[in-house]
């Protein structure tokens, strides 16, 4: 690491010293996105915090506030033999409700199932064999949304019959309100997804400050800008503030990205949506409007799942609400492992679970 950049992290944790000091009090901040939670277990970022100031992560990994009921559909589509599910890579390890059973088990006993980059990719497999049917998983958060609605868009252009997504998608605001009107939420602060933020702009998050009273800062994802977020939010809570200050200037506007917002609204409408942990949050979650109707998956074939998640004893649900510490689950690192795991946390590359385990010690 260049000196100057350990001079500048050396800066900012002495202020963030002096800042939790002047609080005198215990702080809890939590980060609203996966790869936040990745880049902080890997850079050892909390072993440089006072004590009295706690990071904790939230509902801000796709995959994992996917629940097993809306998996096991996607299950159930994978056994058609004249089907190929196209996933990001991500999804295709996250269990149903019965343990062992996952995209990856399916395709090693023979199913068509696909690893793709982007929404665009499964376009092209469909294209390239008319025959097929090719369902795209459309997962993810504001980021991923207009990928998937234009990849929809696009195939009505072209007049393809054999593509479809199984919209999965949803949006972090609706969460971030069943969070904080939770009567057990003990947060002070929001490092915002500074991915999110690039479509949605600093602008959609103002409702934590000026409603809710919650400071929040649109945060970076190397260490400067984690740390400087995480300072920036202690100032506002030493000082009584709550305000949406935005670090991530280099990518994020005020008002976000017009086209992308008018390509989502174009495709897609909101809808109740389960998730995982938190259950049905009515309006989270997008779906496709009617003009695209043809292309929605789950209208195509009939796919349906219960509201009520399964029981389990995974609480990865518990660890994005802040409630729990991964290492807090009484399975982490024994019964769930990243090459066995029992609940989505260990599965993805965002998720807390598997960012704790591999940077444990870190």
């Amino acid at each position: 690491m260049p000196a100057e950049r350990k001079l500048l992290i050396r800066e900012l944790t002495d202020e963030i010293h002096k800042a939790a000091a002047a609080i005198g009090r215990p702080v809890n901040l939590m980060e609203v996105c996966g790869t936040h939670t990745m880049a902080i277990a890997r850079s050892g970022l909390k072993r440089l915090l006072p004590a009295s100031v706690h990071l904790l992560s939230g509902p801000g990994c796709p995959v994992c506030v996917t629940p097993p009921q809306v998996i096991d559909a996607v299950l159930s589509l994978s056994e058609r033999s004249d089907v190929t599910v196209a996933t990001y890579g991500d999804m295709i390890r996250v269990p149903g409700s019965r343990r062992g059973e996952s995209l990856s088990a399916r395709r090693a006993s023979g199913a068509h199932v696909e690893i793709v980059y982007s929404p665009m990719d499964a376009l092209d497999l469909a294209a390239a064999d008319p025959e097929r049917e090719v369902v795209f998983l459309g997962v993810g958060f504001e980021t991923s949304a207009p990928g998937t609605a234009a990849a929809i868009r696009a195939a009505k252009e072209l007049g393809l019959k054999n593509f479809s997504v199984f919209p999965m998608l949803k949006t972090v605001e609706p969460a971030l309100r069943a969070l904080l009107a939770a009567p057990d939420f003990n947060v002070q602060g929001f490092l915002l997804p500074g991915h999110v933020a690039t479509i949605i702009g600093a602008a959609g998050f103002r409702y934590l400050a000026e409603e809710y009273h919650t400071p929040g800062v649109v945060s970076g994802f190397e260490p400067e800008d984690i740390l400087l977020s995480v300072y920036r939010l202690l100032c506002q809570v030493r000082d009584g503030r709550a305000e949406i200050e935005n670090e991530y200037t280099r990518a994020v506007a005020e008002n976000g990205n017009p086209l992308a917002l008018s390509m989502m609204a174009e495709v897609l409408e909101t809808r109740d949506e389960p998730w995982r942990g938190l259950g049905v949050i009515p309006g989270s979650g997008l779906t496709i409007r009617e003009p695209y109707a043809a292309y929605d998956a789950q209208m195509k074939f009939h796919l349906h799942y219960d509201e009520a998640e399964p029981p389990t004893a995974c609480r990865c649900g518990m660890v994005m609400q802040g409630k729990l510490e991964p290492g807090a689950c009484p399975l982490f690192g024994t019964a769930c492992l990243p090459e066995d795991p029992v609940g989505p946390c260990m599965v993805s590359s965002e998720g807390a679970c598997a960012a704790a385990y591999k940077y444990q010690g870190v």
